[in-house]
């Protein structure tokens, strides 16, 4: 077995592929249209875990939006060139919680998505 997609609850659809598609650069894998909700999967090139964006509805759901990981950094962007993505994510208004620092496993700083979910950007040295 395998994990091969987890969801993440967004405002709405398409702020949710704002961000993923157009600041993060993720490929569009689907968007099928369920009647009130759509299937929207997107994926980093290369990767084989994809992303399902799950619109909230109601206001449990809504509440949860940017804090599905209790308040802790649970998603991890991984890149090849930390300065280049860095600069990247600066450049589209993505604010970083602290400047880069260096840790055993390799360069890493935390920033939170438009939504309030808190990740690491990080370029792994291990």
């Amino acid at each position: 077995m395998k994990i091969s997609s987890f969801s993440i609850i967004v405002p709405d659809y398409d702020a949710g592929l704002a961000f993923f598609c157009g600041v993060l650069g993720f490929d569009l894998i689907a968007d099928i249209p369920q009647g009130r909700k759509r299937w929207v999967e997107v994926r980093a090139p290369g990767a084989a875990l994809s992303v399902v964006l799950a619109q909230a509805d109601g206001a449990t759901q809504r509440a949860m939006i940017g804090n599905q990981g209790g308040g802790r950094v649970w998603l991890f962007l991984e890149t090849d060139d930390f300065a280049r993505d860095h600069a990247h994510l600066k450049t589209h208004g993505i604010v970083f919680e602290e400047e880069p620092r260096t840790e055993i496993y390799g360069t890493v700083a935390v920033f939170r998505d438009p939504f309030g979910n808190r990740w690491d950007l990080i370029q792994k040295t291990v």
